[in-house]
């Protein structure tokens, strides 16, 4: 089991030529909402240079000035996506439970920073004002899994932690895939906390909520309402597919996105949308502005 309960990968004000590994001195701090607040963040520093192999605590402790998505895209490689995993997202969507889990894949460059980092809405989402969120549970693998069951699924997960499946809605829905639609550069935020499964050892005891740019509550909904569970997605993925470590899931989203509603509800440069996970996860903070 992990040594640590919660990884931060980020820059420190002490340098910002470096990028630190490390966890959290205050086990109750909300990295991303004290970030946004200016607060001072202070992390314990890991000796390690990738949350895969953190390494231990270095004795020395930094501030945090830009936090950064727990993996580079290098790590996390392809990323998969299950669609249609709430029981409450598919009664909203007016579609029936899958039977068997969707599976659809952004490429590394949709990986994406928290806040400071801007959050990037494509030209054409822009055009059709169709940019939409999608908050979600996201399980990052720690070691090799091919051919697993569900009852050691669990065992493969290196932590967990928050993303919003930006989306837009025009090219979704004009495709019977949706690689192309969710897949933009920066389309995939996550973060800012990884937290070690000694802390989550159900993944269905979490709260998810998406809180839009005026703080109220998009969505709203445990993840006991998934279709799928942690270990059923993990197990059918890696069905004579090798996941290797580094590998990021994001495991679907709940009722509350922003198409169906009336009016609709679509994202704008300039303002902020927040993927709130709790406990232990904290909130990922995403502010957009207009691709260039």
């Amino acid at each position: 089991m992990a040594s640590w309960k919660r990884l931060v990968r980020f820059v420190p004000k002490s340098d910002s030529s470096k990028v630190l590994i490390g966890q959290p001195t205050d086990d109750d701090v909300d990295v991303g909402v004290a970030v946004r607040e200016g607060k001072e963040v202070k992390v314990d520093v890991f000796s390690g240079s990738s949350v895969l192999s953190p390494g231990e605590s270095s004795g020395e402790n930094a501030v945090i000035d830009r936090v950064l998505s727990p993996l580079t895209q290098a790590e996390a490689g392809t990323i998969r996506c299950i669609g249609l995993n709430y029981k409450q997202h598919a009664a909203e969507a007016k579609m029936d439970l899958p039977k068997q889990v969707t599976l659809f894949m952004k490429p590394q460059t949709s990986l994406a920073d928290p806040w400071p980092a801007p959050t990037v809405l494509p030209k054409q989402t822009l055009e059709n004002d169709d940019g939409d969120y999608e908050s979600e549970l996201a399980v990052v693998i720690g070691k090799p899994c091919k051919n697993v069951s569900e009852a050691e699924a669990l065992d493969y997960v290196l932590g967990y932690t928050a993303s919003n499946d930006i989306s837009s809605r025009t090219a979704q829905f004009a495709q019977s895939q949706w690689s192309y639609s969710k897949g933009f550069d920066g389309a995939c935020p996550i973060g800012p906390t990884l937290v070690s499964p000694k802390l989550i050892p159900d993944p269905t005891k979490l709260r998810v909520r998406g809180l839009g740019n005026d703080g109220t509550a998009l969505q709203d909904c445990g993840t006991d309402d998934l279709i799928f569970s942690v270990p059923k997605i993990i197990s059918f993925l890696s069905q004579s597919t090798t996941l290797p470590p580094g590998t990021v899931i994001i495991t679907g989203t709940p009722a509350g996105v922003g198409f169906p509603r009336k009016p609709r509800y679509t994202l704008k440069p300039g303002e902020e949308f927040r993927v709130e996970i709790l406990p232990y996860i904290g909130t990922l903070i995403n502010v957009f502005e207009a691709e260039k």
